[in-house]
């Protein structure tokens, strides 16, 4: 049972899901030149960093030109070496690639590859890539949103003590007015002055869904009908993937915020233990939504076209790590000469 539903807690107003989970793909592009002393022989150089930017200008340019929905993060985790007078041998980029469905992702996927191809094209370098990581989209499923919403609105908000609020007064003190009305803005709720923890149930689906963000929950959310809550657990206002998101999680606040989250996940799943039919709601939707679509795992289909004998998924799902590692090394494509 515990399989139907998933809440999240990291967030900062209570209600319902309502953030937008897009799926993600994770790729590692390995760039390979030739190396030579960038004074006296220039010319016998093919410099895999000149790759590695010329790529990301590329990614940069294509921004223009895809949905405003998706998005293209990049890290660049090896420069190939730090003394300017060599011209580096190797390089490599990290590319996070989100967009609205698998589909949409997919072909954003193929897009970024053929600027890595071209990259590699005008430095004579060669490139390859490796998967890191997958996400789909979360599927919402409405009778559990709503289900969830009205055990949230029977238990209230979770309560904060002065102590609590005084510690998340002195964490948004750090913060920027922006970061702060954001947080508000994107609940479709108006700023509140001197408001440091959240002391109110919000409403679902009255945001301005700008909180993009992904999840493996997402594929889970294929299989089975998924749910998902936000708790406040933090200072109204803190970023994510911030210093001081780390350093809200083991305050009391947090554990409060994911105590009163446990206890909705826990009355949600006694409404459903208690009552069948709301099972059967939940699946009825969960299919309709689907709509015959068929999910493709983005890690399985890329692990398939390079383990030909592992035929299906279940196959592919018994890979052992080392298969994964050494015996496949996930390259998408030919080198480029």
């Amino acid at each position: 049972m515990w399989t139907l539903l998933f809440a999240g807690t990291r967030h900062r107003l209570p209600a319902s899901m309502i953030q937008f989970h897009s799926p993600a793909m994770d790729i590692t592009f390995h760039s390979t030149g030739r190396a030579a002393h960038a004074a006296s022989a220039p010319h016998l150089g093919r410099s895999a960093l000149d790759a590695v930017e010329l790529m990301n200008v590329g990614a940069n340019y294509m921004r223009e030109h895809m949905p405003s929905s998706a998005r293209i993060h990049y890290a660049v985790m090896d420069i190939g070496g730090f003394a300017p007078n060599v011209v580096q041998a190797k390089a490599v980029v990290r590319c996070l690639i989100r967009a609205r469905s698998l589909p949409d992702m997919q072909s954003l996927l193929e897009r970024v590859k053929k600027i890595a191809e071209g990259a590699a094209l005008m430095t004579e370098s060669t490139v390859r890539s490796e998967i890191v990581s997958g996400d789909a989209n979360l599927i919402g499923n409405v009778p559990l949103e709503l289900l969830m919403q009205r055990a949230l609105e029977r238990l209230g908000p979770p309560v904060f003590d002065e102590k609590d609020q005084e510690t998340a007064r002195r964490f948004q003190a750090t913060l920027t007015k922006e970061d702060i009305s954001d947080a508000f803005r994107r609940f479709g709720v108006e700023p509140k002055a001197d408001l440091a923890l959240c002391d109110a149930i919000y409403q679902p689906y009255h945001g301005d869904n700008s909180l993009v963000g992904s999840t493996d929950v997402g594929t889970v959310s294929w299989v089975v009908p998924t749910v998902q809550m936000r708790g406040a657990t933090c200072a109204i206002g803190t970023p994510l993937h911030s210093w001081q998101m780390v350093a809200q999680g083991k305050l009391p606040a947090a554990h409060k915020g994911m105590a009163h989250a446990a206890k909705v996940m826990g009355n949600t799943a006694v409404e459903l233990f208690r009552n069948p039919d709301r099972i059967a709601e939940a699946k009825r939707d969960h299919a309709c939504k689907l709509d015959g679509v068929t999910f493709v795992n983005p890690i399985l289909t890329a692990c398939s076209r390079l383990c030909p004998s592992k035929r299906n998924e279940r196959q592919l799902l018994e890979l052992t790590e080392s298969e994964m590692t050494f015996n496949c090394p996930l390259k998408l494509w030919p080198d480029t000469p």
